[in-house]
């Protein structure tokens, strides 16, 4: 019997009534690990909490996405929706709406429930359709409180799970369901502007300890960038105000899905600048869960790998045996990485991380000499480095107390004498995450070649990545920025006549 292609997912199905009948449902423990789930071409509505940054539902929405389904809501919604600085700027425009559709309320406060974008109350429809639209989430609900000068202002703006909705209101949820079901699928608005000029804001902590470039090839960085036209200027996380007086942004600190370098290149992408790293890019990146089904999926070779919960914990172990590694999904530089050599080491590490995510990595041990890195730009190799372990330490960085770190060699190669077969599967890899700038480890055993990870925001560092191109590498990614800003700006100029 072939599937429905449309496929609900609760996180429990003792959620789901059973008086609504005529749909598929699943719970999300069945989605995480049911292989019949993994077949492209579903359409995922996810029921499921999202309650912090890495919830269950948030896990949902990525794997579908790395399962190539459509997922509502996404994972990049759900993440905008934890983030109060992000969908903040959005809400505002609907000031005038909010004021309008509110007026008649006399209590200090009120709460708004939003089911794929209805209301209980008619006097609302149109604000419940327009906040769907703004933020594509299937539930969801908006507190508001009176301002005695300012009028109605948003307090907070939560995503929902199925579990979380009142009884009274689930008669208006199964009618959400119906008419949103019914109708074609929709995953909201884009937004964009252009202007002229080229004008490139590269974005960086100059008090970061470990940067991805350092200063000298900062410097470089502009350089190049006057080399093909572009003025370039070196901007910090304080000058956000003026992000778009830019045509472009290059993020050159580490990107993390909590901190301001997503929400800079989520404003800098939604307002038609040209961005490395995209948002789409950090958030596929940032999360390894979600590059471990990407690659299982389209049968890319990693290391064995499972996704480790509460309840498989032991069922892990049986599977990979001992050593493995322990990963938390949103770990970067080598932190958050953990080996462990038996049970009882496992179970007190999983215990442990499991307080901060719902879901972990668990990966077996490969012991090797060094991990190779392809730097790809716009799916072209850039750069290829072997960074090589830390003495007698399992990875290439050693950190210890108190912010000290041990970092291992390195020999940076030419594009020509990288192995092929090495060349081949990092620009499989990075195909899958997008057209941006990304460095791809991978590992190699004999005639085995293993991807570790895709990472946005690669180091390029002086003497390093650009030892044999030196300066062209950093011209490379001028004209690409370059290439970019023309494309984004074409139809403006074109109807400019």
């Amino acid at each position: 019997m072939k599937p429905s292609r449309k496929l609900i997912v609760v996180d429990d199905l003792k959620d789901w009534s059973p008086e609504w009948t005529g749909y598929d449902v699943v719970s999300a423990e069945e989605f995480f690990v049911n292989d019949a789930y993994t077949t492209s071409g579903y359409k995922i509505i996810n029921l499921c909490r999202h309650r912090h940054s890495l919830s269950t539902g948030y896990f949902i929405s990525l794997l579908a996405e790395a399962r190539r389904h459509r997922v509502m809501a996404s994972a990049r919604t759900l993440h905008n929706l934890s983030s109060r600085r992000i969908y903040a700027e959005e809400i505002d425009e609907l000031d005038s709406l909010i004021q309008k559709s509110l007026a008649r309320i006399t209590q200090p406060t009120f709460t708004l429930s939003v089911y794929f974008g209805l209301n209980l109350a008619e006097r609302h429809a149109r604000l419940a359709q327009q906040l769907f639209s703004l933020f594509p989430c299937p539930l969801f609900r908006v507190e508001f409180a009176r301002h005695r000068e300012r009028g109605w202002e948003m307090k907070s703006l939560k995503p929902l799970g199925l579990s979380e909705v009142p009884v009274n209101h689930l008669d208006k949820v199964r009618e959400a369901v119906d008419g949103f079901l019914s109708k074609r699928w929709s995953s909201g608005r884009s937004r964009g502007s252009s202007g002229f000029g080229f004008d490139l804001a590269i974005l960086h902590d100059p008090h970061e300890k470990h940067p991805p470039s350092d200063k000298k090839a900062l410097r470089s960085f502009v350089r190049a960038g006057r080399d093909v036209g572009i003025n370039v200027e070196l901007i910090t996380r304080t000058e956000y105000p003026r992000l778009l007086e830019f045509d472009a942004l290059f993020i050159r600190e580490t990107t993390s899905m909590t901190g301001h370098t997503y929400r800079f290149a989520e404003k800098a992408q939604r307002e038609g600048m040209a961005v490395i790293d995209d948002p789409d890019s950090i958030r596929r990146c940032c999360n390894k869960v979600f590059l471990h089904e990407l690659l299982r999926k389209n049968r890319i070779r990693t290391p064995r790998t499972a996704i480790l919960y509460a309840k498989n914990i032991d069922q892990v172990a049986a599977a990979l045996g001992f050593p493995l590694v322990v990963k938390i999904p949103d770990s970067a530089f080598s932190l958050g990485v953990f080996k462990v050599d038996d049970r009882r080491e496992l179970q007190r590490t999983a215990h442990r991380l499991l307080r901060s995510s719902d879901l972990l990595l668990a990966q077996e041990f490969l012991p090797t000499e060094f991990d190779w890195r392809v730097g790809i730009l716009n799916g072209e190799p850039l750069f290829v480095c072997r960074y090589y372990m830390t003495g007698e330490h399992w990875q290439i960085y050693n950190h210890g107390k108190e912010g000290r770190f041990e970092e291992g060699g390195f020999d940076a190669i030419a594009l020509g004498d990288a192995p092929p077969e090495v060349m081949q599967c990092a620009l499989a890899a990075a195909a899958l995450i997008g057209k941006g700038l990304y460095g791809v480890d991978l590992k190699q055993r004999g005639e085995d070649i293993y991807v570790i990870e895709v990472n946005d925001n690669p180091n390029i560092e002086t003497g390093v990545e650009d030892s044999f191109l030196n300066g062209d590498l950093y011209r490379r990614i001028m004209h690409e920025f370059l290439r970019r800003i023309e494309r984004n700006k074409a139809p403006a100029q074109k109807e400019g006549g």
